[in-house]
């Protein structure tokens, strides 16, 4: 199985608050190389959130195998020796993928469609979270491609005690200081917001982070702002969200402006939020696949957890006067339970690899006699080797270690070095890895004839192969 390249399009409102696509891809933003003439094939495919075609082309020096069984992971089938050719009017632009430049194979999926105010989530898309680079063109202004942005390396949680800010009360860590899981699902102690305590710059690393619009009824006027008892409630909201990562995108103060609603907003900051974040505060919406904490070691704050699905999106001291408040504000809308009864899941890509399911490993991959990983797809950050039958991993602090992982070593995200398909064997900790499993002694033998799942990221919730192999 080669690399397999789908996109994901979705809006998602909550802390860093857009997943507008996914692709697995190897690097992000870069300059576009000169592409070889050569077509394997292409794959014209559905895309399975926007339910719209899109199409592939397999460039350069592809097996037609590779490139047969890489459409076929997209639920589709080949058409070899021609291109995708949409024409240049009806289409954004190409996402460009370097699969393995050393072997001079690229991947190129034009992005049918003519709605021009789309160009920028194409981009983004494609290059921010996706790992690709875009080739916009007339629709999207036919920019020759400049790297602007690409994905930062996901800074894995840090725990980080301080001393309570001039004026406030000594903090439960300590030597009363105040504790905070510098994390997209960190809380610092209530009443404290957590910009004085976290690491919002570590924080902005877990998610795609980048201004967008807020909700069109954000200025609008609210005769609630009179009523004692509403106010009241409003406040208490803000004043969790603000001791939560949340506050990292979701305020003026972040870098670049906020992400969609935020908390500066007048006259009713709550009004900048849509309906979707509303039922997702509301618990109508399972976002159990963002990660959370335990309470204990999150000052006392709980939020959607695979225990507790229904609970709401916002880390809280008090979920059920949370999902009141989120309630209400949705039966303000005139919105029920019903208008989201198609949307099961809020974590958009992250869901879909917790629920992925792996199909059998190409010959290029798995773990060979000698126990060398072998993978596609370009160097990683993250590899597994798990039990058949395994959840995917999904984000830190309580998803990322599926029960099952008989091994699992991470590239440290501060100073190490992303690592090659073959450079490592199973159970070892090569220099500049940490090993997460076994946390003592050795890993347990693989036994021959039997399946595993190989599981390798080229960062956090990108991953690049995965797939069953049999031992030898």
């Amino acid at each position: 199985m080669s690399i397999s390249i789908r996109k994901i399009c979705l809006f998602v409102s909550f802390c860093a608050s857009m997943f507008l696509a996914f692709v697995p891809g190897c690097g992000g933003g870069f300059p576009v190389p000169d592409l070889p003439d050569k077509v394997v094939g292409h794959c014209t495919y559905k895309n399975m959130f926007s339910g719209k075609q899109e199409c592939k082309d397999y460039v350069g020096e592809w097996s037609e195998k590779d490139a047969t069984n890489d459409c076929e992971n997209n639920g589709s089938t080949i058409v070899l020796g021609q291109k995708c050719g949409i024409a240049d009017d009806k289409r954004f632009g190409d996402c460009i993928f370097i699969v393995d430049k050393a072997k001079d194979k690229y991947a190129r999926v034009e992005l049918p469609g003519t709605d021009s105010s789309s160009c920028e989530s194409m981009k983004r898309g494609c290059e921010f979270f996706g790992g690709g680079s875009f080739v916009p063109t007339a629709v999207c202004g036919s920019v020759s491609n400049k790297p602007t942005e690409t994905l930062p390396v996901f800074q894995q949680p840090e725990y980080i005690c301080k001393a309570p800010k001039a004026g406030e009360p000594a903090g439960k860590g300590p030597d009363g200081k105040v504790c905070t899981w510098s994390a997209i699902s960190g809380v610092t102690e209530e009443g404290r917001r957590f910009e004085d305590y976290g690491d919002c710059n570590m924080v902005r690393t877990q998610r795609p982070y980048y201004p967008a619009a807020p909700a069109s009824t954000a200025k609008d006027d609210d005769p609630r702002l009179k009523d004692p008892d509403y106010v009241k409630e409003l406040n208490w909201v803000k004043s969790q969200i603000l001791a939560s990562s949340c506050s990292c995108c979701h305020s003026e103060s972040s870098p670049k402006g906020p992400s969609n609603w935020f908390l500066e907003s007048g006259p009713n900051w709550i009004n900048s939020m849509g309906p979707r974040g509303l039922a997702m505060g509301a618990g109508w919406i399972n976002t159990v696949g963002f990660g959370a904490y335990p309470p204990s070691e999150n000052n006392g704050f709980i939020r959607s957890t695979p225990e507790h699905p229904d609970r709401s999106a916002f880390p809280t001291t008090d979920d059920q006067r949370m999902r009141k408040f989120f309630e209400a504000e949705l039966a303000h809308r005139g919105k029920t339970k019903a208008d989201f009864k198609d949307e099961k899941y809020g974590a958009g890509p992250l869901d879909t690899q917790r629920f992925y399911e792996p199909k059998d490993c190409s010959s290029a991959q798995g773990v060979a006699k000698d126990g060398t990983v072998r993978w596609l797809g370009g160097e990683a950050r993250y590899v597994y080797v798990m039990k058949a039958g395994s959840s995917s991993p999904g984000v830190p602090p309580n998803l990322d270690t599926p029960e099952g992982t008989l091994w699992r070593i991470d590239v440290h995200w501060r100073d190490g070095e992303p690592i090659a398909s073959g450079s490592v064997k199973y159970g070892e900790t090569p220099a500049g890895t940490q090993r997460k499993v076994p946390k003592e002694g050795d890993a347990e033998p693989l036994e021959s004839g039997k399946k595993y799942y190989l599981y390798v990221m080229k960062d956090v919730a990108n991953p690049i192969t995965r797939c069953l192999f049999q031992a030898p």
